[in-house]
């Protein structure tokens, strides 16, 4: 099966964190998790599953990128461009409710 098939969400697709609720922007998706256990064991919390897709989300009104398990995401009811100082690094436009990417990324 390809990530494409198995991720939920992609890139330039606004999203929001069902725990936290922070709101974001996907910029990137891993197929499975690609960090190092260390960060897992200290960021990972609900642990995870690593053998599902995990996503690089820009969160809006911060100047920081996050690394989300797919389970932790969901979809906006209501999609807006959001506010991040890196979003031009990733993204040329935001059109039909999503960024579109400067380049393919994967």
């Amino acid at each position: 099966m390809s990530m494409s098939s198995r991720a939920q969400f992609g890139v330039g697709q606004i999203v929001k964190h069902v725990l936290l609720e922070y709101v974001g922007v996907v910029v990137d998706v891993d197929a499975e998790f690609s960090g190092t256990d260390d960060w897992y064991d200290r960021m990972a919390r609900t642990r995870p599953p690593k053998d599902a897709p995990w996503y690089h989300v820009l969160v809006e009104d911060a100047d920081h990128m996050t690394y989300v398990a797919e389970r932790n995401l969901t979809s906006l009811d209501e999609v807006r461009p959001i506010r991040h100082p890196m979003l031009n690094e990733y993204f040329r436009d935001f059109r039909d409710g999503g960024y579109v990417a400067r380049e393919a990324l994967n």
